[in-house]
């Protein structure tokens, strides 16, 4: 849940809880949703590749989107069309009672949806 407040307007406050109680990866996939380029970086270096190809297939990138097909991340692509509003992504969900992802599909989505760009505020 912690990592779905980070798109809130309280995000900066749970984006920290991340970092301290041992999820950076998670504060680093918001960041990289967000926008940032070193957060990507960072999930390469500390051996995190899929969840930058998650950022990636959020931002319907074709090749991140592969990748994830190629490695078999295959609740990552439910995932990642959730985000993007396929329906069969979010039915898959609902009938595996997933309703956790949903919420955060929902919560990425409206951030993303709902966001002006201002690379001042990237964090990482």
């Amino acid at each position: 849940m912690a990592f779905g407040e980070t798109f809130s307007q309280e995000g900066d406050e749970f984006y920290h809880w991340l970092l301290e109680n041992g999820y950076p990866e998670l504060a680093a996939l918001s960041s990289g949703i967000r926008g940032s380029k070193e957060a990507v970086a960072w999930l390469m270096k500390n051996k995190f590749p899929q969840f930058a190809a998650l950022d990636g297939a959020i931002d319907k990138d074709a090749k991140a989107y592969a990748w994830l097909q190629k490695h078999k991340f295959d609740f990552l692509i439910v995932f990642a069309d959730a985000v993007n509003g396929k329906q069969e992504a979010i039915d898959w969900l609902k009938k595996n009672d997933l309703g956790i992802f949903l919420l955060l599909a929902a919560k990425i989505s409206s951030f993303r949806n709902n966001q002006e760009f201002d690379y001042h505020k990237l964090h990482f």
